[in-house]
């Protein structure tokens, strides 16, 4: 059984022209307008698949395809959401392969034991509301339904709002389930796969994740009268940070990634020595104590770089998801599924968070990666060859087959 590749590339090019750049990206923020065009259009697809579409409170969106017993459902799923100038590959790939398995089955009219289902998860990038994957996060437990509801992007504007504005408050409770296994298909977002010429990453698990948030607040002043000497620029001891941060895999670990994305300067004019920074730090490590152990060294290098400059500082360490290994029946299926197709494969382990992490923590779970060209993404060069999502589909395909009965 395979998937019908014509139909899937179509689907793409059809749903990537929502929110499309001009550079041929995506920019396609959570429970925006083109979220919501895309949504709709992902719901008509499925109904016309024959699927039983339902929302939930967090605006998420699952498609079931009955079984032939009362069983819990093989869940497939990903996100539509993208950041700000992305890639069309990040997210929407994921459902759509998703949609393709299950219009497969459809056309070799395939009957299985458990039904099948396509989830489309709210904000899984967390680029307009943090954290991410939010609505995965609630159906876990791991996050308050209402605080999720009261996340607020940069405007202020508040999630739930934007859930009911946009027609996507929905009705199903967002909480754990009985699932037989959730599989998400996704690009790889680096460039081990590409290196190796491989078109399939069995995943393994995903690296443990620390997001925090730190303020520097100095003093405001002139730039032309205010001397050197007595200036307590927060711009200074964030730029002291940056750097500090970049160094802290060196000391920890060789797999250790750690990133400055998000600088918000005030008030950010040419003339006035900063204020205030607000900025972001992102480390990620496939073990545990080794963020632990960069979070304190962060620690002490935000205090140094304050004191030096004589300015205050808050620093929240405000999401944190540890090391999250998948079921070794789930990772079995992908890689029976890759190995029976004669594609080219490797296990691999996540460096970017996904729902599957959430959900690792209801139900048996699992992950395919496809390559990604020069291992980007995040950005509007973001691309993985249809040769490699084709093999990549039928992988996801074979392995709902294999739980599915």
């Amino acid at each position: 059984m395979r998937i019908d590749r014509q139909r899937l590339e179509e689907s793409f090019t059809q749903l990537g022209k929502i929110g499309e750049t001009l550079r041929g990206g995506l920019t396609r923020l959570a429970l925006s307008d083109e979220d919501k065009r895309a949504r709709d259009q992902m719901a008509a697809w499925m109904k016309a698949a024959g699927l039983r579409v339902s929302v939930d409170q967090m605006g998420s969106i699952f498609g079931e395809r009955p079984g032939t017993e009362p069983l819990p459902p093989v869940m497939m799923g990903s996100h539509v959401d993208s950041v700000p100038t992305g890639g069309k590959y990040d997210g929407q790939l994921g459902v759509l392969c998703a949609l393709e398995a299950i219009r497969t089955l459809n056309d070799q009219r395939a009957r299985t034991r458990h039904p099948v289902t396509l989830a489309i998860f709210t904000n899984e990038e967390g680029a307009r509301f943090q954290p991410a994957m939010i609505a995965s996060g609630v159906m876990a437990g791991k996050i308050a339904l209402e605080d999720a509801y009261n996340a607020r992007d940069k405007d202020g504007i508040r999630l739930g709002d934007e859930l009911e504005r946009i027609g996507y408050l929905g009705p199903d409770p967002c909480v754990p389930r009985p699932i037989r296994a959730y599989l998400e298909l996704h690009i790889e977002q680096g460039p081990r796969l590409e290196e190796e010429g491989r078109s399939v990453g069995v995943v393994e698990g995903i690296v443990a994740i620390a997001w925090s948030r730190l303020t520097f607040t100095g003093v405001q002043d002139h730039a032309g009268p205010t001397p050197m000497r007595i200036r307590h620029d927060a711009l200074l001891a964030a730029a002291g940070t940056v750097r500090a941060v970049r160094a802290i895999p060196a000391r920890v670990s060789p797999e250790m990634v750690a990133t400055v994305g998000r600088l918000d300067v005030s008030p950010n004019i040419t003339n006035a020595i900063p204020g205030r920074v607000v900025m972001s730090v992102d480390i990620r490590d496939p073990k545990d104590e080794n963020v632990t152990r960069a979070l304190a060294l962060l620690e002490g290098a935000v205090k140094d770089a304050a004191a030096s400059e004589g300015v205050g500082y808050e620093l929240e360490h405000y999401w944190r998801v540890p090391l999250t290994p998948f079921h070794p029946e789930v990772v079995g299926a992908v890689e029976g599924a890759a190995r029976s197709l004669g594609v080219r494969y490797r296990r691999i382990l996540s460096g970017a968070g996904h729902d599957a992490q959430y959900m690792a923590a209801i139900c048996p779970a699992g992950m395919i990666f496809v390559p990604s060209r020069n291992g980007r993404s995040h950005c509007e060069e973001e691309f993985t060859p249809m040769d490699d999502i084709e093999h990549g589909a039928n992988t996801l395909l074979g392995a709902v087959l294999e739980l599915a009965g």
